[in-house]
């Protein structure tokens, strides 16, 4: 008799955290599956009836036949460390000399990473945080920076007149899709020194795999899946909806040096992640699965304070930046509180250079989780300080560019 032969009804136990609640149901006959609310799929195996693992979980069942009553029902608690569904940083395997792999955490064919986190009740729950329905836009005009950094070609925006028409124009719109606000998508950034992009598939995903130069699909139709395999379309057709959560460092750092900001964000300066952890108490945030983080450096006020030359400049110099630090705190923050997306309002999000390995490797590399970039938080953070309200509801729409590397964002936050 095997174990879904002998299971008839099971009790999931879900250890205490935000957003997840015990759940109970029936189980057929057939392959036992329990699915919690992240989507990613937990089967049931194992050598004995009453002992089954994994992927490092260890769940454990009381066991009722079919037709025989017993005096207590038969339960099934998951056990992880901490008090996650999902494995901790520290649970995640190693790839080669990097920690903290969550390939295939999802499953081996996922192509949304961390939006997977963004499920239909996290949406909704998310959805409360709108109580007055004023909204705030959080992209930069797509025009600036009009000299960007990392040697991308400037925007460029020509407006047609349509002769013959009376009155009707048309406009083109020529850009590098990092070149401004933005999100990186999984194919920006993989493991650099493997040269391997997300996710493990067959032979893992080397940068071999994918086609550049020009991508022309014609017939919508028929378009060939590999061909835009891990493109931002996949982020773009889910959307990258929920609660955000802004983490406003100017503000933390001046009201603790008497209005002074202690670094330049135009120059490197790493920024801990106890001073995130910090900020978010004294803001009053308790983080939720799901939560989209975005960080404000100070890089956007910066730059609207300073001359038209040092603007520039950031395209003729190489580029320094303050952002978070590259470190195994920052790594086991940013994945053990299961942000589903992070951004900021810096160029690079983290601290540019990095003194060793690039924190992207990490994050779009190993966990799928999409980077943001060059966030206008100005009136964002206005709004939280006059509100005392630093949670709101974050919604994106990046653009749909079947097998893209990234997009504007299209993002606002509404509350």
């Amino acid at each position: 008799m095997t174990l879904a032969d002998e299971l008839e009804t099971l009790e999931v136990k879900v250890p205490q955290a935000p957003g997840f609640a015990a759940t109970a149901l029936r189980i057929p006959q057939g392959t036992v599956t329990y699915t919690p609310p992240v989507r990613n799929r937990v089967g049931l195996e194992g050598a004995s009836p009453t002992t089954v693992r994994h992927r490092g979980y260890k769940l454990r069942a009381e066991l009722r036949p079919h037709g025989r009553e017993t005096q207590r029902k038969p339960q099934l608690t998951m056990t992880t460390a901490g008090t996650r569904q999902l494995p901790a940083y520290d649970e995640l395997p190693k790839f080669k000399d990097f920690s903290g792999c969550a390939w295939e955490v999802w499953g081996k064919d996922d192509q949304l990473g961390t939006i997977n986190l963004l499920t239909d009740d996290v949406v909704k729950e998310a959805s409360k945080e709108i109580k007055t329905g004023k909204a705030i836009c959080l992209n930069w005009p797509i025009q600036f920076p009009s000299r960007p950094a990392f040697g991308r070609i400037p925007p460029t925006h020509e407006v047609i007149f349509k002769t013959g028409r009376g009155a009707v124009h048309d406009d083109i719109l020529h850009i590098n899709t990092q070149s401004g606000t933005q999100w990186d998508g999984l194919k920006h950034f993989g493991l650099l020194e493997h040269g391997v992009f997300y996710q493990k598939r067959e032979n893992f995903t080397p940068a071999s795999f994918f086609q550049t130069g020009q991508i022309k699909i014609s017939n919508p139709t028929d378009v060939d899946p590999e061909l835009i395999k891990f493109g931002i379309h996949n982020w773009a057709q889910h959307g990258i909806c929920g609660r955000g959560v802004l983490l406003d460092m100017v503000k933390y750092y001046c009201d603790a040096n008497g209005g002074r900001l202690p670094y330049d964000p135009m120059t490197t300066h790493a920024i801990p992640a106890a001073d995130l952890v910090a900020c978010a108490k004294q803001e009053g945030i308790t983080f939720r699965t799901g939560d989209i983080l975005l960080i404000r450096a100070g890089f956007m006020q910066r730059f609207y304070s300073t001359t038209q030359e040092e603007r520039d400049s950031i395209a003729d110099k190489p580029e320094t930046f303050a952002g978070i630090e590259q470190s195994e705190d920052m790594k086991r923050l940013l994945w053990d509180n299961h942000f589903a997306a992070v951004a900021s309002d810096q160029p690079a999000l983290e601290r540019w250079p990095p003194p060793g390995p690039h924190l992207h490797q990490t994050i779009l590399g190993l966990w799928g989780m999409p980077i943001g970039e060059f966030f206008d938080l100005e009136a964002l953070s206005k709004q939280c300080e006059e509100t005392g309200r630093y949670t709101f509801f974050f919604s994106s729409w990046p653009l749909n560019v079947l097998g893209g590397v990234a997009s504007p964002p299209n993002a606002a936050a509404y509350f």
